[in-house]
């Protein structure tokens, strides 16, 4: 079995700082890097690119709305044309980063409230995976299974990659329980080692409601700026290599063949 972990990284801005992205580096294989619309300045857009390549960690471009205020944690009933082209904005942007540190961009992960939004709004899936075709429609795009933002994509002719959440507690239909309800948030590592293991393995989990569901993933992510979040990584993969999961970044030439 093999299995990419990621996490949300450069979210940090000026001198007010979130998350530890160089502890977090050496653990996970794909960090999935803001790009300035939700958290990150130029300054620390470029150094996480940095890091990341001396870690040998991909690169993905996670895409928010322009909600500096509300970390792109808040729907926006922005027009599909005005997302298209912030979409685009924000893809160049870290492609100059990642340039800089001597790599690009390898795939594209909406963010927050954008995330949630394009498992069932097809408008602005459409828009965002409009962006994606006219940046580079060769770029993968890692979402929730099932969602509108991967069929548009496969539509397209678009690589699709199925993610699924170590921290983050599910709903009986498959998608993430909002943040604000009690038990949304995962906090004990063991318990959320064990979890992804299972869902490695392709066997079901446990709902919010005690019902059981099978998540398919090619990607597990582990939030970076959740409490203890290096620590959880760590026993995540710890973990997973104990039980032979082989860890690889899913755009690793022939992984997802």
């Amino acid at each position: 079995m093999r299995i990419d972990v990621n996490s949300d990284l450069g979210e940090s801005f000026g001198r007010w700082e979130l998350g530890d992205d160089a502890a977090m580096l050496p653990v996970i294989t794909s960090a999935n890097v803001a790009c300035g619309f939700h958290a990150g300045d130029p300054s620390v857009l470029r150094s996480t690119c940095e890091q990341a390549v001396r870690n040998g960690v991909a690169i993905g471009a996670q895409v928010g709305y322009r909600d500096l205020a509300g970390f792109g944690r808040r729907f926006i009933d922005v027009a599909p044309h005005d997302l298209t082209n912030d979409v685009l904005y924000q893809l160049g942007a870290l492609e100059a980063m990642a340039h800089t540190a001597g790599d690009r961009i390898r795939y594209v992960k909406p963010h927050g409230a954008l995330y949630n939004a394009v498992v069932n709004h097809g408008e602005q899936a459409a828009a965002v995976v409009r962006a994606v075709q006219l940046y580079n429609p060769a770029l993968p795009v890692l979402g929730l299974p099932g969602s509108e933002w991967l069929r548009h994509a496969a539509e397209a002719g678009i690589p699709t990659v199925r993610e699924a959440f170590a921290d983050r507690a599910y709903t009986p239909e498959g998608t993430l329980v909002p943040r604000q309800e009690p038990g949304a948030v995962l906090h004990d590592a063991e318990h959320i080692a064990q979890r992804c293991l299972t869902m490695a393995r392709g066997e079901q989990v446990t709902a919010v409601d005690g019902s059981r569901l099978r998540i398919a993933a090619d990607s597990l992510c582990v939030h970076g700026d959740s409490p203890g979040a290096v620590t959880i990584a760590r026993t995540v993969v710890r973990r997973l290599r104990s039980d032979g999961v082989e860890l690889e970044p899913f755009t690793t030439p022939g992984r997802r063949e």
